[in-house]
């Protein structure tokens, strides 16, 4: 074999990095058992929230040694292969999306004093009311104001159009509540796409209906700081130019003489008495001013208030005194002091020298009359992560002409002074203009991490946030799939791929141990790949791998066949070993590309799982490929070396002749297929639309019970015991501690009246009483032994939006286009693409039709975001199984003779009758295991997986190949009508 070598080092690197990357992962589990270890007590109850203590407090430790190279807890966690929300949890988030903005923004800021305490009181009522905001802001309007009407306040220049003077009060309140709810659902897309740069795979958001709050689920979140940073920030980039230290020198001598003074009158009040009360005395700062000197020294650090000086750069502090200079800067004397045209901003991270913390403070100029910056950011159209000239993380971005513009006038007016980029009053990045930027391409430095600049740059890529958003909860929640339904999914895989290492060797012999090492390498390689890109694995990645499993067997199976063919064919052990390489290398690429521009299309147009199964999707094409290509070729090589001599052999007694010399007119029974296919489908989806098929919460929404137990329960034995106990979907995680639960319910989730939000409460007690056999009690406090309470309620919308389902549908198209295309452009028929993408349309349909009927049989299984991952595995198994056949067809074409091409059609699926059903096979024991050992959680994911294989195969022989031969009917009635004039003429 050429390159044998070639393929030895790359396998060894990529195991080696493999083991590095995962090493990680290991080192991360043990943390986080010693974490729940410290975190439960005696009844067995673990605090999540002092689990997640325990990670913070070694956040930035080291804990891991590797060959002498430290890494910190932080470093692992960027690092090991993490886990979906579905699989392993993470960080629960409720966003309150701040109205008051909003309706002060349509004011244009009004300085009316009915109008602003309204909006106060109305402010306060919004904490425990359920009524509209608009609606409080009314009421408390209509008596601080009585006979006045809003048009007062919101007839601006600004509203021209809309409201004038002569508007009524309820129109006004129509337009309020319009602005109100699109700056909501503006907010809930921004904050989604945030989310989904964040670098998490598959998180939840969803709306809390009637009310402004936003609730985001993030798998595995290790840096909540980092969190609560991404999602509260409003995106308000300014530019701005800076004051420098010498332009209010003078101001800033007199206020630093003011505190000196004042520190020593409390100093002489405080030496007076015998015990001063600490709200007495002046802040720490000012105390520590009197120790300082009467002057100011620009070359020493003559006070804290002046803690570290630097001459024409700016003030630099302490961090531990901001807090202290900034009530300082907020006194009413002092800002009297200072010039009006300047305001201070912080630095937006500090800076360590001499082991000190140091955070520079900025004079900005501005105009008292206005708070409008010069240029904003609103200008900007594009953002990304890059380097700066000295490899530097930096973000580099692009705004528009009427930016470009601006931006240039300010430049060419600033050069040799600063410019702050200042995002939500923190100035990031202070450069002295250098020259004037004549376009619109600019760049952000600053003392930056690699994270810090993704952030920036997904904020401001993203959008501003129309109001300012803040956190009102969080919580560390458990997995959407438990831990039980876990360990039932490991345990059913492990036995299935058992189940395939047996059959392979019974059937394949030796040959079978060396796609078994491929199959280790492959799944072994996903992993590793997936750490070492800071992916996540969630149970749509698992349909991935599962699909890439099949993959892998089938590549070996069709290599395999093929080297019993030659052999057979009286080739000896080393010609035929490579012929069967060589005849199976271009069925297998075909199937892989194909399968392979699938998964870049989903993931390029999808979302959500779609775009989680893709990742994996890739990567196990790419994985698979490899292992059962080349490294096999080189271990068969190795077992093959002494040539007719070698002890490697490919069948087995029990395989014998199974399978071969078959001869079935599977063609001439294809409108028997046809009629088959139809008569399902069109059943299932009558079905279907009579009766409705059961959606999973995330495509519907649900109400939400945050329900406390007096000791742990299991998740998943409460989810199946709510299943069975009421209609709708039921989804059950565990909720700041293993005692706590948060369960969701799609029952009634189209009603919004009182009398159906009390049913489903009193639904979701009685079937909790039923399954556990404890009792309610409204006393959450005092929780008793037996009993339970629910603690908080709320409506949420769905996890999968519209616009994930238009995405994903998009990306399924644009799939379908490509597909198309590439077989088209590799069989140079249109009937082969156009035969392919019928085949695809109904295995999909088959799915939907099957999971109608079993619901309509009594076994309802739910159609959630797994099951979207399922239909995809369906689709990238079946265009597998599709091509595999129509590369046999395509050789028997090239070397057809005289063989008629319906003939040759049926030859090429009884020739690829054994690779098709052996791949099948295969894959089909893991599935089957899963489906009757892996639980009642994943029952669903299972069978849908079961029914696609099954269908994909069965598309394959009957509905593709078929079509195909139905499509060609000119070229093969005018094939028959040469052979009738050959007999003719003869």
């Amino acid at each position: 074999m050429r390159n044998q070598g070639v393929v030895v080092f790359l396998t060894v690197i990529i195991t080696a990095l493999c083991l590095y990357y995962l090493s990680f992962t290991f080192v991360s589990n043990n943390i986080q058992n010693k974490a729940i270890e410290y975190a439960t007590d005696e009844a067995g109850n673990v605090d999540f929230g002092k689990q997640q203590s325990y990670l913070d407090s070694i956040y930035r430790e080291p804990v891991y040694n590797f060959l002498g190279a430290k890494f910190t807890y932080k470093e692992i966690k960027e690092t090991e292969l993490g886990l979906g929300l579905d699989l392993q949890g993470g960080m629960h988030v409720t966003l309150e999306v701040s109205p008051v903005e909003i309706v002060k923004g349509l004011s244009g800021n009004s300085k009316d004093v009915a109008f602003n305490t309204s909006l106060d009181q109305a402010t306060e009522a919004n904490k425990t009311s359920n009524e509209k905001f608009v609606n409080l802001f009314f009421s408390a309007w209509q008596q601080n104001a009585p006979g006045r009407k809003l048009s007062e306040v919101f007839a601006t220049a600004a509203n021209r159009g809309r409201i004038s003077l002569e508007s009524s009060d309820s129109d006004i309140l129509a337009i309020l509540d319009t602005e109100v709810e699109n700056a909501i659902e503006r907010s809930f897309n921004i904050l989604r796409t945030r989310v989904d740069r964040f670098g998490t795979s598959q998180p939840n958001i969803q709306r809390i209906q009637g009310s402004g709050r936003i609730q985001i689920e993030l798998p595995g979140v290790s840096n909540a700081e980092r969190v609560r940073n991404l999602l509260q920030g409003v995106a308000k980039l300014q530019f701005w130019e800076v004051a420098e230290v010498n332009e209010y020198l003078a101001e800033l001598e007199t206020v630093n003489n003011l505190l000196v003074a004042e520190a020593q009158a409390s100093k002489t009040v405080a030496s007076t008495e015998e015990e001063v009360k600490e709200e007495d005395l002046a802040s720490e700062l000012e105390k520590q001013l009197a120790e300082g000197t009467d002057s100011l020294d620009l070359s020493s650090q003559v006070s804290p208030l002046f803690s570290l000086l630097k001459s024409n750069q700016g003030l630099v502090y302490e961090i531990r005194d901001t807090v202290a200079i900034n009530r300082i800067l907020a006194r009413e004397d002092v800002k009297s002091l200072l010039p009006r045209n300047v305001k201070f901003l912080w630095a937006v991270k500090p800076q360590i020298m001499d082991n000190m913390e140091l955070l520079e403070l900025f004079g900005i100029k501005y105009s008292r009359t206005s708070d409008q910056a010069p240029l904003e950011g609103d200008v900007i159209t594009d953002a990304r992560q890059t380097l700066d000239q000295t490899s530097r993380p930096a973000v580099s971005m692009q705004m528009n002409a009427d930016g470009a513009r601006r931006w240039r006038k300010i430049t060419s007016e600033s050069i040799g002074r600063r410019i702050a980029v200042v995002l939500d009053d923190y100035v990031y990045t202070a450069p002295v203009v250098q020259s004037e930027i004549p376009s619109g391409q600019s760049e952000i430095t600053g003392n930056f991490t690699l994270e810090e600049a993704k952030d920036l740059a997904n904020i401001l890529k993203s959008g501003s946030l129309p109001a300012p958003t803040k956190i009102v909860e969080e919580a560390i929640i458990g997995p959407t799939l438990g831990k039980e339904a876990q360990q039932q999914g490991i345990i059913s895989m492990v036995a299935g791929l058992v189940l395939v290492v047996l059959f392979m060797v019974a059937y394949y012999s030796k040959g079978g141990f060396v796609a078994i090492a491929a199959l280790v390498f492959n799944i072994f390689f996903i992993l590793g790949i997936l750490a070492q890109l800071g992916a996540a694995l969630t149970l749509p990645g698992i349909a991935g791998i599962v699909l890439t499993i099949g993959m892998s067997i089938d590549a070996n199976v069709l290599i395999f066949e093929r080297i019993k063919e030659e052999l057979k064919n009286g080739a000896g052990i080393i010609a035929a070993i490579n012929e069967g390489y060589n005849k199976a290398f271009s069925a297998i690429l075909d199937s892989n590309v194909t399968t392979f521009l699938t998964g870049a299309i989903l993931y390029a147009l999808g979302q959500g799982p779609v775009k989680g199964f893709a990742i994996v999707l890739m990567i196990g094409i790419a994985s698979s490929f490899f292992s059962a290509v080349f490294i096999t070729r080189v271990i068969v090589h190795w077992m093959s070396k002494k040539g007719d001599k070698s002890k490697i052999s490919f069948s087995t007694p029990f395989a014998g002749n199974v399978l071969s010399n078959l001869n079935i007119d599977f063609l001439g029974k294809r409108k028997i297929a046809y009629l088959i296919s139809s008569s399902i489908i069109v059943i299932g989806l009558a079905i279907a639309a009579i009766n409705g098929l059961k959606f999973g919460v995330d495509f519907t929404g649900g109400r939400s019970y945050i329900v406390e137990f007096a000791e742990p329960v299991t998740a998943t034995d409460l989810k199946v015991g709510l299943d069975g106990e009421f209609e709708g979907s039921v989804e059950v995680k565990t909720y700041g501690a293993n005692n706590i639960m948060k369960v969701t319910t799609s029952y009634l989730i189209n009603e919004d009246d009182d009398a159906s939000n009390a049913e489903v409460e009193q639904k979701v007690k009685e079937g909790i009483a039923t399954i556990t056999g404890w009792t309610f009690t409204s006393d959450a406090a005092n929780l008793k032994d037996g009993q339970f309470a629910i603690t908080g309620s709320s409506k949420v919308g769905a996890t999968v939006a519209d616009d994930i389902k238009k995405s994903s549908a998009e990306a399924m198209f644009f799939a379908l286009v490509a597909i198309f295309l590439y077989i088209l452009l590799r069989f140079r028929k249109w009937q082969f693409s156009l035969g392919s993408i019928i085949a695809l349309v109904h295995d999909v349909f088959f799915v939907i039709a099957a999971f109608a009927i079993a619901s309509a049989l009594g076994a309802t299984f739910e159609i959630d975001q797994v099951f979207i991952a399922a239909v995809l595995t369906v689709v990238g198994y079946s265009i597998n199984d599709t091509v595999i056949v129509f590369d046999r067809i395509r050789e028997n074409i090239e070397n057809r003779g005289t063989s008629k091409l319906v003939k040759m059609f049926n030859d090429a699926i009884n020739q690829t009758m054994a690779r098709t059903l052996i791949t099948s096979f295969t894959t089909l024991i893991v599935v089957l295991v899963l489906l009757i050992f892996g639980g009642e959680v994943l029952r669903g994911f299972s069978f849908a997986l079961l029914i696609g294989i099954v269908v994909g195969t069965y598309s394959s022989i009957y509905i593709a190949t078929p079509v195909v031969v139905d499509l060609m009917k000119k070229e093969i009635a005018s094939e028959n009508q040469k052979e009738i004039s050959g007999k003719k003429t003869a």
